[in-house]
């Protein structure tokens, strides 16, 4: 018999007729001749009614009592779930994260896995039953019992570990939608069923808040090789693989807490151009890389920072072969953005830098644990690197450096993070080649996805000496406060004889305040300026692996927003994403936009049940 587990969200288990729903897609299941594990998440809304009863008692409850709490949720889904396939003549027996011996950390509210002990699992399969695991949850350790909860999305990361350590031909997850999905069919209603995506996409999606996978499941799936599937609760459509490469063998101890960061990448065939004073209005950015598009030249890294003034500065990383090009690219366009009746004002001007290297660090461990980029920042400062960029998303972290510490950069960063070797994969545009079909090719961009819960910090006049950057966010990590986009400003500013930059970056809207009062309080002993906090933004991104070698993908996302009168406030990107950080009320405009224009709608509208 084939082993599988699937794994069914709130909404799927949301009502007593749901639960027999599932009863009997299960038991179907079984029929076919598979073992069969699930993992089932609390009914609809029950998570959030625990928390609010937990506020009415307390206004700061303890975060054990929280787990404890929480945990209960699950149970009353596994049991009734285990009832319904009895009352259809399947034997099944229901099991907390404790029963199946799912041991974790021992970090209320946002636990990581060490290992599940299967031994009792696989009695209960050998003894022909489905098997209901609660998922989100486990224990800190075989001894003292105490339950833990794995935070967002953690019955996610409960099957997919669980498919892992059983060796399981397949995890399918079924949610509310029919699979993945170019956007989100809440906001664009013909977004596109995909039939397949590889790991690496999804978990940049997932990590931008495309909320029909955690990126902890997707980690673990590409790690271990785990046939996944995203399919939904309501339909027998075959929904959407997730494709993993071929994994490295792994010991299935310390199954999520092996490291943070799984990869040490780095590039020395870089070159940056700087654009400083240019316009900070709709367009700019459109009409410089739709130039640089224009001359066939394909860039990687692009930053732009928070403006001062009315004026901006784009910074972007070529390859050192084409740095003439797009040098003569930038030079030409640049006059454009200079004021012919205001001579004596600051004028837009290029700088370019060709001895520079980037260095980055990888992992969807770095999802909610703060502190990993300071990590980095303070070895690198420790070594006596300074940034010249930075740019970041949840999952990855890239500095540009001076060509000239690359290697020590290297050595310090892999001896940091117990990398063996660096880089430890592939790059990713080697593991599409491996592992992904020829459908994937057909458009570079895969999807869309919008994050309206951000909000921004900028710190004016950061000294501009190593140690800094490190300093801050160690400041912000010891207070558990996760940062997403990081960017460092191009333009330097002398105060009081110390070159200065700005440095902005975004955090959960709910950590917001708290971040800029922690900074503040900082700012005499760091010396610094003012730390800013706009509310009202949101982040816009796009993603796909074949977006690597296709010059005009970033030219034709700004277009878009340009044509909608959007202002661009940011701009950061890794490889395969590119991300903006726009005006709150244009989110969603922009979401449609960018999914339009790159001809991503489907041929018939998405309808999610309530």
């Amino acid at each position: 018999m084939v082993l599988v587990v699937q794994k069914y969200g709130g909404t799927s288990v949301g009502s007593v007729e749901r639960i027999q729903t599932v009863a009997q897609r299960l038991l179907n299941t079984v029929q076919a001749g598979n073992s069969l594990v699930v993992v089932v998440s609390a009914m609809g809304k029950t998570t959030d009614g625990l928390v609010k009863l937990a506020h009415e008692i307390s206004a700061n409850p303890s975060r054990r009592e929280m787990d404890m709490l929480l945990s209960t949720g699950e149970q009353v889904s596994i049991a009734l779930l285990a009832m319904a396939l009895q009352e259809l003549g399947q034997p099944a027996i229901s099991l907390t994260g404790a029963q199946v011996g799912i041991v974790t950390e021992a970090q209320y509210s946002r636990a990581r896995i060490f290992s599940i002990h299967t031994e009792r699992i696989s009695r209960h399969l050998d003894e022909g039953k489905v098997v209901v695991v609660a998922g989100f949850q486990g224990i800190s350790s075989l001894n003292d019992l105490e339950i833990t909860t794995l935070g967002r999305g953690g019955s996610d990361t409960s099957a997919v570990a669980l498919a892992a350590s059983l060796g399981a031909a397949r995890c399918e997850i079924y949610t509310d939608v029919p699979g993945i999905l170019t956007a989100d069919p809440r906001l664009v209603p013909d977004a596109q069923l995909m039939d397949e995506i590889t790991c690496d996409e999804m978990l940049e999606l997932a990590s931008l808040g495309a909320k029909v996978l955690h990126p902890r499941a997707v980690e673990i799936a590409r790690n271990y090789g785990v046939p996944l599937v995203v399919l939904s609760s309501w339909t027998d459509a075959p929904g959407t693989k997730v494709i993993s490469p071929t994994p490295q063998p792994r010991s299935l101890d310390d199954l999520e807490i092996a490291r943070s960061v799984d990869a040490v990448e780095f590039d020395t065939d870089q070159a940056k151009v700087a654009m400083l004073r240019v316009p900070d209005h709709p367009g700019v950015a459109a009409q410089l890389f739709g130039e640089i598009a224009g001359q066939d030249l394909d860039v990687d890294l692009i930053i732009q920072s928070i403006h001062e003034g009315n004026t901006n500065d784009i910074a972007f990383s070529v390859s050192k072969g084409i740095l003439k090009r797009a040098e003569a690219v930038a030079e030409a366009i640049a006059p454009a953005f200079r004021s012919p009746t205001n001579p004596s004002a600051d004028e837009a001007e290029v700088l370019v830098e060709s001895n520079i290297a980037k260095i980055a660090i990888a992992g969807a461990g770095m999802i909610g644990h703060p502190g990993i980029a300071a990590q980095m920042f303070t070895t690198l400062a420790n070594a006596g690197i300074n940034i010249l960029m930075i740019s970041t998303s949840e999952v990855k972290v890239s500095c540009v450096i001076d060509a000239a510490d690359c290697n020590r950069a290297i050595a310090v960063l892999c001896d940091q993070f117990n990398i063996k070797s660096s880089p430890a994969r592939l790059p990713i545009s080697e593991h599409v080649e491996t592992f992904h079909s020829a459908s994937l090719h057909a458009n570079p961009v895969r999807g869309v996805a919008l994050d309206q819960n951000q909000a921004r910090l900028a710190i004016r006049y950061v000294p501009d000496r190593p140690g800094m950057a490190a300093r801050i966010f160690s400041i912000l990590a010891e207070q558990a406060i996760s940062v997403d986009m990081i960017i460092q400003s191009q333009r330097c500013r002398v105060i009081d004889g110390i070159p200065t930059r700005d440095i902005a970056f975004t955090v959960a809207q709910a950590e917001a305040e708290n971040a800029q009062k922690i900074l503040q309080e900082a700012a005499p002993i760091l010396g610094y300026g003012e730390v800013l906090l706009d509310a009202d933004i949101a982040k816009v991104s796009i993603v796909g692996a074949g977006m690597i070698g296709q010059p005009g993908v970033a030219a034709q996302m700004f277009a878009a927003l340009s044509q909608h009168k959007i202002n661009i406030q940011m701009i950061t990107t890794s490889e395969i994403r590119i991300s903006c950080v726009v005006n709150k009320e244009q989110g969603v405009t922009a979401l449609q936009a960018i999914h339009q224009a790159f001809g991503l709608a489907g041929n018939q509208q998405i309808e999610v049940p309530a």
